[in-house]
């Protein structure tokens, strides 16, 4: 090994004598080969080769910096030995001199290039081991990292709208807006970055000590990329490692708290709870309509700091702000104060934060109120876990359902929200599975299928969008919400959940007589 790894721990070491492999030449690869070059390193980029004219250029860039880019499926079918050609004889040999890996999220650990790396001994980091050494030796920002099945990112943005409340310059990165790469390197350094990091992620990485950390919940999800639920739910627990200040959890999953408790962090180190019920001493949680924090308050055995009230959180999705958040925008913006506090923002800034937030557009939020009606576009629900937390924020619900289940069971939520359901819509490729669902643990609620399973151009599932929803209003009574939360993925019709989501809300403007964009 030319580099010791032990001394790149920041970016003023000299990383001139490393050699490292980057594996994908996606946003995160093309980051982490720029980053390395940037520092000296000598650089090798696996991939397996989309002719797309983005990664050709980002190839032609990587090469004008020095990068050996090797694209083709050759490349990345395995790892030669000393002296031998790729698989069948083709390509250049895949260097074997190498000091680390530098992976994308994509790349699962069983991939044939990271397996052989692993068996021969040689470090793998994802690209957020990477930032985290890549910081200035003095002077670094801190970080407060964010993960969970579900809410990770509006949780980022609700933090970094309490940072920015408080006055700092700060920034939401990782899996939400600027790669977090780019964020430490930035010349502007920021006082503090907000990250949110998926399971992949922290599966690679090993040195980050963040100043608090969050597991928001646990459910079944990604089980292909991790080989095991209990493999996935460990990688989850990675973000706890090495905390400085405070290790928040979820009350209401005591999975997460169990996490914090066998985590290694650093000492004085705390337990922060978040609950949508009264808080105990050391927890965020709700007082009447007021969020409440005894955590982070000197008199907290007989006293609590008021963070805001449900009422600033009433415009987040897009209503008229006459009715309540949804309750896991509320656990959210509770772990993201239990957060903001622990880096010291003061409970004025945090409430003045959550007046300011805004959901993301696809995540409950509200497309039109009419004739007491209320259509809600929560196209972002792409499993049964995210539908499961919007589906229990209505009381009498049309529900339009479906896409692609990749492989998840929706009978736990059927069965428990089978009592608010008016009736349901349904299309998209499973949409038979969620059919038998119904049947089995809801047989009394109507169901009817849009009958459409392919994807098609944009006309034609506007066609299909506006049959859904004149079904939906034939069904609604007042005070019912017609709600657009799949519990599935959209590739099966449409580009993305995104591209589902304008098409529902189009389709209800279009029904309504309004605008339709």
């Amino acid at each position: 090994m030319s580099t010791d790894l032990d001394e790149l721990t920041h970016r003023d070491a000299d990383w001139s004598g490393l050699r490292a492999l980057v594996t994908g030449l996606g946003v995160t690869g093309f980051a982490a080969a720029d980053a390395l070059l940037q520092h000296g390193a000598r650089v090798t980029v696996l991939d397996a080769g989309n002719d797309t004219e983005k990664q050709d250029t980002q190839a032609g860039i990587l090469g004008i910096l020095g990068a050996d880019v090797r694209r083709g499926a050759e490349h990345v079918t395995g790892w030669p030995q000393d002296g031998q050609d790729g698989p069948h004889g083709q390509g250049k040999v895949v260097p074997l001199d190498v000091d680390v890996v530098v992976t994308s999220p994509g790349w699962p650990p069983h991939h044939p290039v990271l397996a052989a790396a692993l068996e021969r001994g040689i470090p793998v980091w994802s690209e957020i081991e990477l930032a985290w050494r890549l910081r200035p030796r003095v002077g670094a920002a801190p970080w407060l990292v964010v993960t969970g099945t579900n809410g990770k990112t509006s949780t980022v943005q609700l933090l970094t709208s309490m940072l920015q409340a408080a006055g700092l310059r700060a920034i939401a990165t990782g899996n939400v807006g600027t790669p977090v790469l780019d964020a430490v390197q930035h010349p502007d350094p920021y006082d503090i970055v907000a990250v949110e990091l998926s399971s992949f992620q922290l599966h690679f990485t090993h040195s980050m000590s963040p100043l608090a950390s969050c597991v928001l919940n646990l459910a079944p999800d990604h089980v292909d990329w991790h080989g095991s639920l209990e493999a996935y739910a460990a990688d989850k627990a990675r973000i706890y490692e090495r905390t400085q200040v405070a290790c928040v959890y979820n009350v209401q999953d005591p999975r997460t708290e169990e996490m914090v408790e066998q985590a290694e962090v650093v000492d004085g180190c705390r337990a922060i709870g978040f609950t949508l019920g009264t808080p105990g001493l050391s927890m965020l949680g709700l007082v009447d309509d007021v969020l409440a924090d005894r955590a982070f308050v000197e008199e907290r055995r007989t006293s609590a700091a008021e963070l805001g009230t449900l009422a600033d959180l009433a415009r987040a999705s897009g209503g008229d702000g006459s009715a309540a958040p949804p309750p896991h925008l509320v656990a959210n913006a509770l772990a993201a104060a239990a957060l903001a506090r622990a880096a010291g923002v003061t409970p004025a800034a945090v409430r003045e934060g959550l007046r300011r937030f805004r959901s993301d557009a696809h995540r409950m939020s509200v497309v039109a109120e009419h004739e007491g009606v209320t259509w809600v576009d929560d196209s972002k629900a792409t499993n049964p876990h995210a539908a499961l937390a919007a589906l229990r924020s209505y009381p009498h619900l049309v529900w339009v359902a479906g896409g692609q289940l990749k492989g998840a069971e929706v009978d736990e939520l059927v069965a428990e929200v089978a009592p608010r359901l008016r009736a349901v819509v349904l299309l998209g490729s499973d949409r038979e599975l969620i059919a038998q669902a119904l049947a089995r643990h809801a047989p009394e609620v109507p169901v009817h299928d849009a009958g459409v399973t392919d994807h098609g151009d944009m006309a034609a599932l506007d066609r299909v969008m506006d049959d859904v929803v004149a079904r939906c209003a034939a069904l609604a009574r007042p005070g019912d919400v017609v709600l657009l939360s799949p519990a599935a993925a959209s590739l099966d019709m449409f580009p993305s959940y995104g591209s589902r989501g304008d098409t529902f809300a189009g389709a209800v403007r279009r029904h309504l007589g309004g605008p339709t964009s």
